[in-house]
């Protein structure tokens, strides 16, 4: 790997983890100058130096040298579409995706944005879900008292059932548009959502 590839990854990697150079060059005990010859690509670290920064950023020596971001429409695609394993059980919308990311955070370009987007949109869509479900529920029960005595009406009665499958509708749509702007690289967009995890 080239001075300069390593160079933008370190200082990604410090960006990311949030430490300034001169902290940095305190977790690790390289001199700041160090740090800033190897973010500027003067020099390469290596044996005791690259361990150093391993430990700091708490990563292993060989992935600090062979991490590099990939482009990978296939996965982030795939990771989106993940999310529609809500179907089988709402919450699983939230943990597919959530395993998926963390098996590849930092190695595929974009990967932690369209994460977060996914995840803030189905943290936000269960939440919704699970209060409007149980509000209807309430409502339902409270309703088929009323059908038992003033007689039977079909609207009332099937009420509890459009709530779910126009919320079901609308997730499964989203992702699915989704999924198609992340292979066709365009920008992800769901909405709402409330930003959960930033």
């Amino acid at each position: 790997m080239k001075n300069k590839e390593l160079a933008k990854k370190i200082k990604e990697l410090r960006n990311r983890k949030g430490f300034s150079q001169e902290e940095l060059s305190e977790k690790s005990g390289l001199s700041l100058r160090t740090i800033q010859r190897i973010e500027n690509g003067e020099t390469e670290p290596r044996g005791d130096s690259l361990k150093r920064l391993s430990v700091a950023f708490d990563v292993n020596p060989d992935d600090l040298i062979d991490w590099t971001v990939l482009e990978d429409r296939g996965f982030l695609t795939s990771l989106n579409l993940s999310a529609l394993s809500f179907m089988v059980f709402p919450v699983l919308g939230i943990i597919v995706p959530l395993i998926i990311w963390i098996s590849r955070k930092d190695k595929v370009r974009n990967v932690n944005e369209i994460a977060k987007e996914i995840l803030n949109f189905q943290i936000t869509w269960n939440m919704v879900f699970f209060i409007g479900f149980s509000s209807i529920m309430a409502y339902a029960f409270y309703e088929t008292r009323s059908i038992v005595t003033e007689g039977y009406s079909f609207l009332r009665l099937f009420t509890p059932l459009i709530f779910p499958v126009i919320m079901y509708l609308y997730n499964a749509t989203l992702t699915i548009i989704n999924s198609i702007n992340i292979y066709n690289d365009r920008k992800v967009n769901y909405y709402p959502k409330y930003r959960f995890i930033k």
